[in-house]
């Protein structure tokens, strides 16, 4: 493993009009681990996570990738007209404008395949998204990211609406990512998160209050 950051922030500041969000943020992610944000309601988790896979700006301070990111959502909802079967919002992320590389034929059939397999949604690869349950859905949207090939991974309350065996399945997939190499980053609620991170990261009124490895953390 190595212990180069694949991802670096440096005073990370951000607000919403005149409120503040962050407030000089400095945090580094290195491959091969999992790490856990955690806090209450409006610590300003959701934000960092933004920023971090660089899906919203700082108004000060910079981030520093390696690579491509793949972010993760909670989607409760979808509209019913949204023309896309599972397995076609699972292609989004082998080929849309943030896929890591983009596959053609075999290769990107493959992908798609395997990564609704490890989410347990190979049966429901034709069927509408919006007919799913949110559960389903949320599985859904972790295989686009997985799909994507990113070796940094982000997800914001990904597990939000699963069923206890679902959560645990996700918590084996990012876990096995992390062992494989790729840097993964999650905002959680989940105490079985926390225990099986190798990293909490507790975020207060937008600045972090403590940073704990393994052990310490559970």
């Amino acid at each position: 493993m190595t212990h180069d950051p694949a991802i670096r922030a440096e005073g990370i500041h951000a607000a919403f009009g005149r409120s503040a969000v962050l407030h000089g943020i400095d945090l580094s992610l290195r491959p091969g681990t999992f790490s856990l944000i955690m806090g209450p309601n409006g610590a300003g988790k959701s934000t960092l996570l933004e920023i971090l896979a660089g899906a919203a700006r700082p108004s000060a301070g910079r981030v520093i990738r390696t690579g491509p990111t793949a972010l993760v959502v909670q989607r409760p909802a979808v509209p019913t007209a949204l023309p896309l079967t599972v397995a076609d919002t699972v292609a989004i992320g082998v080929s849309g404008p943030r896929a890591a590389s983009r596959l053609r034929g075999a290769a990107r059939s493959r992908a798609i395949s395997d990564a609704l397999a490890a989410v347990g949604l190979t049966a429901h690869a034709e069927r509408s998204l919006h007919e799913l349950s949110g559960g389903q859905r949320q599985r859904a949207l972790l295989a686009q990211g997985l799909a994507s090939g990113a070796a940094i991974l982000f997800l914001d309350e990904a597990a939000a609406g699963l069923d206890a065996e679902s959560r645990s399945r996700t918590r084996e997939i990012l876990v096995d990512r992390a062992a494989r190499g790729a840097t993964v980053c999650a905002v959680s609620h989940d105490p079985e998160d926390r225990a099986v991170a190798d990293r909490v990261i507790r975020l207060d009124a937008g600045r972090i209050v403590a940073d704990v490895p393994r052990g310490v953390c559970a």
